[in-house]
């Protein structure tokens, strides 16, 4: 039963606080379809990069910047199959103000819907696809993540589906908790730990201002 203790807790957004992985499935192999892309080889690099980036890598003939704006558009106005991951509102709640945050691969709009849509309060530190020049598994997102909440980047605990994001918040110097909403455990081995659902997380406030982060029944424990 690992424990963290930390300032501040950094959330990704899909397959974390809402279960969008059909809906994003869906919009990518539509968009792969029409371009003639492979659809699997866009699937198995998609989850937790920017739009623009999987772009350049599987149609580097295509402007990436417009076709990413056509993508991210459509998807933020189109929440069908998009719901609230079981406890993510709970859990969220349980966090003070300003000690949580979320850090996205995605469009400000298209989260700010999604959020919205899945009945959860827009923190006011949303990092987003907008807001960086590098996206994950660059630390940038993550590192802006921690600076707009007022901490350094080893005072926060990061939770998060995608290697990806996995490997964003290493190397920006963070505690990473991963999630099997999307990936199978053994591929989130970078992780520090590794849950089933969000349920298994309860957040505890303590007299020193830091938050008490207690893993129940974890799927599996690295290192």
């Amino acid at each position: 039963m690992p424990n963290f203790s930390c300032a501040a807790i950094l959330f990704d957004l899909d397959g974390v606080l809402c279960d969008s992985t059909r809906q994003v499935d869906r919009e990518w192999r539509d968009w792969a379809a029409r371009k003639g892309v492979d659809g699997d080889a866009v699937m198995a690099i998609a989850h937790g990069v920017r739009t623009i980036e999987v772009i350049r890598r599987v149609a580097p003939h295509l402007d990436a910047e417009s076709e990413a704006a056509a993508i991210e558009n459509h998807e933020a106005h189109d929440q069908t199959g998009v719901v609230v991951m079981p406890g993510a509102l709970e859990l969220v709640q349980s966090i003070p103000e300003r000690r949580w945050g979320v850090v996205t691969s995605g469009s400000r709009l298209l989260a700010q819907n999604r959020l919205r849509h899945c009945g959860l309060p827009v923190p006011e530190v949303l990092v987003t696809s907008d807001d960086v020049t590098n996206g994950k598994p660059h630390p940038e997102p993550y590192l802006k993540g921690a600076e707009g909440l007022g901490y350094g980047a080893a005072e926060c605990l990061v939770i998060e589906d995608a290697p990806a994001g996995i490997q964003s918040a290493r190397a920006g110097g963070m505690k990473v908790l991963g999630i099997t909403s999307t990936y199978r455990a053994d591929v989130l081995g970078h992780a520090d730990a590794v849950i089933g659902k969000l349920a298994q997380v309860r957040v505890t406030s303590n007299g020193s201002g830091k938050l008490g982060v207690e893993v129940r029944w974890e799927v599996c424990l690295f290192g």
